[in-house]
């Protein structure tokens, strides 16, 4: 069922590349960007297989799929803003979530916002969701928006230029990155896990 829904994910994504080559690319890019978990390993590989075709620019597609990350990381960002901080502090508590954690995250950004960011427009599957965390966390909106840039142009690139190389292969890509997207979200869950456990033992000592 998994593989028929990817499946049908990833004709739809070359669909939209095919027919509006660029400005697909950063439409694809900026959902991905936005909190849904939309392929890049998909959309850029196959953006490559197209450079590849001579349909193409390398240079541009990257440039595009970095513009389209920069539109949806805004998106996420203004939606953490205005839209999760408030909740969070209302109802943070039923997920183990203080206004002192707030605080923490808070002072966090502010000193380390430019290296998360970019940090997390590199790794799978964080990159989907690190805008949202740096929305709510109020990160300078500027420097958010050309770190989230700097970090998404190599991403899109590299993506862009594996799939130039690998042709008509450039699918073979998408299991490796499927591979690493577990163990990513595996050490999300251990972390979750730990994070639950260290709040019910410091509300056990209250």
């Amino acid at each position: 069922m998994a593989s028929i829904i990817l499946s049908t994910i990833a004709s739809w994504i070359m669909g939209v590349i095919s027919t509006l080559g660029y400005g697909g690319v950063a439409l694809l890019m900026a959902i991905e960007s936005a909190n849904i978990p939309l392929p890049s390993e998909i959309i850029m590989p196959f953006s490559g297989f197209l450079v590849a075709k001579g349909e193409l620019n390398l240079w541009l597609v990257g440039l595009s799929g970095a513009i389209g990350c920069v539109i949806g990381s805004i998106f996420s960002y203004w939606l953490g803003a205005w839209g999760g901080r408030p909740l969070i502090e209302k109802y943070g508590k039923y997920i183990f979530i203080s206004h002192h954690d707030l605080d923490l995250a808070d002072k966090w950004f502010k000193k380390h916002g430019e290296v998360t960011v970019f940090v997390g427009r590199l790794l799978p599957v964080i990159r989907t969701f690190i805008s949202f965390p740096a929305g709510i966390a109020r990160m300078n909106f500027w420097r958010f928006v050309v770190y989230s840039f700097l970090g998404s142009l190599p991403w899109s690139l590299a993506l862009a230029f594996i799939g130039q190389k690998l042709g008509e292969n450039w699918e073979s890509l998408r299991r490796y990155f499927h591979g690493f997207d577990w163990v990513i979200l595996g050490l999300i869950v251990i972390g979750i896990i730990w994070w639950i456990r260290r709040h019910l033992k410091q509300n056990s000592k209250h």
